[in-house]
């Protein structure tokens, strides 16, 4: 049961082209959004679609392969943990992130 403690599966499409950061240390980081959607009638029996957005974070060669075949629109599918952290800014205001660091990629639909 432990492997279930942080885990989660994602199936969306990327809302940007990824953004790839390459560390002093040679690490690769790859930065990206998906937009999941789920839809259900509201009291009018009207179709609404709730779209979330997921930040992704991704390292080494999981980055690679999303730097040389993913852009804007591709959808994908995430298996990965969520990750919380914080930060200050310049201005001393405190700053929270919530992301998704990628541990499995599927590239889904066509080419």
């Amino acid at each position: 049961m432990s492997t279930l403690r942080n885990k989660l599966q994602l199936i969306g499409n990327l809302g940007n082209n990824p953004e790839i950061i390459t560390l002093d240390s040679g690490k690769k980081l790859a930065k990206f959004s998906i937009a999941t959607n789920e839809s259900y009638k509201n009291a009018n029996g009207e179709k609404v679609t709730d779209t979330q957005w997921h930040n992704i974070v991704a390292w080494n060669k999981t980055a690679d392969i999303i730097e040389r075949y993913l852009q804007k629109g591709n959808e994908v599918a995430i298996e990965g943990k969520l990750t919380s952290r914080n930060y200050e800014t310049k201005e001393g205001e405190k700053r929270y992130v919530t992301e998704i660091v990628c541990n499995e990629l599927l590239m889904l639909g066509n080419k």
